[in-house]
């Protein structure tokens, strides 16, 4: 099981018993979806902040970015292995042509 594994096993345990007085993970879920959604876009924001002006920093930002981006998915019903699968079903299609077959 790699790092990411762990991460969203213990996010998911966190949403499902965890107590919001000692879990960050289970206040974001305590607060609902917008709130989670709305810490994935700061996250977001700040990571391409680093990107451009703060190179050192987007290694921490995007850690960030990730764990927030699994509370969202765990929150949503969705897992990475979700998301592995839509990669892999992208895989050896031409972002240009998978982008366009999303837009019909």
């Amino acid at each position: 099981m790699d790092m990411f594994d762990r991460l969203e096993t213990t996010i998911r345990a966190r949403r499902d018993a965890g107590d919001a007085a000692t879990s960050y993970a289970a206040s974001l879920f305590a607060k609902g979806r917008p709130k989670i959604a709305q810490k994935l876009g700061e996250e977001a924001v700040e990571t391409v902040i680093a990107a451009m002006v703060q190179p050192d920093k987007i290694v921490s930002e995007a850690a960030d970015l990730m764990f927030h981006l699994i509370v969202l998915l765990a929150d949503t019903g969705h897992t990475l292995d979700d998301v592995r699968a839509e990669l892999a079903r992208r895989e050896g299609v031409s972002g240009h042509d998978e982008k366009a077959a999303r837009a019909s």
